[in-house]
């Protein structure tokens, strides 16, 4: 079983540098500094440089969900929204949010690199802030509320939303694989720092998410909307410049060309020698010397998907001295990096109903909350701020999954990560599980006192399953960010960051897909449905209990599919 398993999986060759001493003193990984020469370990990267793209990050988060988290809110109260079309393009917009950045790694791995497309990016996203903030001021400047007046607002608004959408594009799949192209990865020791990275990664942007949801969402409800806007937008400007002050520390990956354009040369050069008959031994194919993006490392064939081999086929005539046309033959290495992609491709899917499960955190849940008693002792909590326990959660997991549990388990497994990749996601998405069920059982309960003209229930009791979730996160969520930047090819990490982030937003469409079917479906014959605008005389525990049941199959599928058969390109998949 074991060597069927090491066939599947591509072998990277570690080549020696030709110096030891410059080994020592320079990365082995390819990375450059600002002036275009070889990275001095020393001087450059590492943590010295990750503060200052957390940093940025921690601005963008403190923005995004301070949007995200209260944005049902605005367009219900503010906007006139019903409560089904609120969370429809709430979801919508987040998914949005999530899609964009497959335009923002192709930039980067193919044009700008990183560092310019984040730049870029981020003067996008602030003008999408000052947008949404000028929607919010718009009523100031406004004589009556006629409904071409509302009209614009809700224009402008929108506007300001999709434009933020877009800006978020090129900053997502940018700051978390530029993060890790700080950690060399021909270092033994700098590679189990970059593992870390992606914890405190996570980290970071949930102190941004913890002080939007509380102090944020306060301001934006008992201060003003304008005034909560403008302040995340100030946070933007503070970004772009911490972001803007390291550059002389960061190490720069080169660029490899278009990923894209490299597939698709494997795609059409397989079409292309169909006819041809692959030989037994792989090492007769077309071979490069090394990756492109990587001198110091090759990867060898492996025996998966094995048609696309046909690509690196070198022609008798041809011969291998004198390849031809990329598009009609490809080099081993090159197929290799399509096989890379297509084999993430179950992990994937799977992924998509876990995020579908988040995006309730910011639709149902909070549309949940606001029918519930939110006194808690003598203060009164917005909705949107119940969703900070799941941040808290996430600040208390982070730690205790970094310095206890994966020493524990490494000692166990003997795996450097502790637990492999796959088995935490594993356990993600079986938390995301137990999150619907109690949202299912929570709602049921509420219903019945609804009913029964008893008190209304204490938002309080969101509190478990908002901290189930921020669990869930920090297995699932950073642990599908780690996992895409490791299996993707060398020249694509930014494309694998965006990968993750559409898994996200292919969730968010699920949801917003699923609530827009059960609100028609159910609503039909003139019946209220699961989800009218008064929650109370609807049944949204079994649109609960659908979630939960599409999860329950979700984990199956993962745990028999993705944990037993997928072969990475390391042994930490699984």
């Amino acid at each position: 079983m074991e060597a069927a398993a090491d066939e599947e999986r591509p072998l990277i060759q570690y080549l020696a540098p030709e110096d030891d001493e410059a080994s020592s003193r320079y990365t082995s990984d390819g990375t450059l500094d600002i002036n275009k020469q070889r990275a001095l370990k020393k001087s450059t990267g590492n943590w010295r440089a990750c503060f200052m793209i957390l940093g940025t990050e921690f601005a963008e988060c403190l923005a995004f969900y301070a949007t995200a988290k209260n944005l049902v809110t605005y367009l219900t109260a503010e906007l006139g929204e019903t409560n089904i079309d609120a969370a429809t393009n709430v979801s919508t917009w987040i998914g949005s949010c999530y899609l964009t950045p497959l335009i923002g790694a192709f930039l980067a791995d193919t044009y700008w690199g990183r560092y310019k497309t984040m730049i870029v990016f981020l003067l996008l996203y602030i003008v999408g802030m000052l947008t949404l903030t000028a929607s919010a001021w718009l009523p100031l400047a406004m004589e009556d509320d006629s409904p071409d007046n509302s009209g614009l607002r809700r224009a402008t608004a929108y506007l300001g939303l999709y434009l933020v959408s877009l800006g978020t594009g090129g900053i997502k799949p940018c700051t978390a694989a530029l993060g890790a192209d700080q950690f060399d990865g021909g270092d033994a020791a700098e590679r189990v720092t970059k593992a870390s990275f992606f914890n405190w990664y996570y980290f970071c942007t949930n102190i941004g998410s913890l002080l939007s949801g509380t102090v944020l969402v306060w301001v934006q409800e008992n201060i003003g909307w304008g005034v909560g806007f403008t302040v995340q937008t100030v946070f933007m400007l503070f970004g772009l410049a911490v972001f803007v002050a390291g550059r002389k520390v960061y190490r720069y990956k080169k660029l490899g060309g278009s990923p894209l354009t490299r597939v698709a040369q494997v795609v059409v050069a397989a079409v292309r020698n169909c006819h041809l008959v692959l030989p037994d031994d792989t090492s007769a194919l077309y071979h490069d010397k090394l990756l492109p993006t990587e001198p110091n490392f090759r990867i060898e064939s492996a025996r998966q998907f094995r048609f696309f081999d046909k690509a690196a086929i070198i022609t008798g005539e041809k011969g291998a001295a004198a390849p031809t046309s990329p598009w009609r033959l490809c080099t081993v290495s090159q197929v290799e990096e399509l096989k890379m992609l297509l084999r993430l491709l179950p992990v994937w899917a799977s992924m998509v109903l876990f995020f579908a499960v988040s995006a309730q955190t910011v639709t149902t849940f909070i549309e949940q909350a606001r029918v519930m008693d939110n006194r808690i002792g003598p203060f009164t909590i917005p909705p949107a701020s119940i969703a900070t326990f799941d941040v808290i959660s996430v600040m208390v997991c982070v730690p205790v999954y970094d310095a206890v549990l994966v020493p524990l388990a490494r000692r166990a497994t003997g795996n450097d990560r502790g637990l492999s990749q796959l088995h935490r996601l594993s356990i993600g998405i079986a938390l995301s599980v137990v999150v619907m069920v109690y949202a299912a059982l929570l709602e049921g309960r509420r219903l019945a006192l609804a009913r029964a003209n008893m008190p209304a229930m204490n938002i309080a009791w969101q509190a478990p399953m908002f901290a189930v979730h921020g669990a869930a996160a920090v297995f699932a969520t950073v642990g599908v960010l780690e996992f895409f930047y490791d299996q993707s090819p060398d020249g694509m990490k930014s494309l694998g960051n965006a990968l993750a982030l559409l898994s996200m937003a292919a969730g968010s469409y699920f949801n917003s897909l699923a609530l827009s079917a059960v609100g028609s479906i159910t609503a039909r014959g003139g019946e209220r449905g699961w989800l009218p605008d008064d929650l109370n005389k609807g049944h949204m525990d079994y649109f609960f209990w659908m979630m939960a049941a599409l999860g329950t199959l979700n984990l199956l599928h993962f745990l028999h599919y993705c944990n037993r058969r997928y072969r990475g390109n390391n042994n930490n998949t699984s």
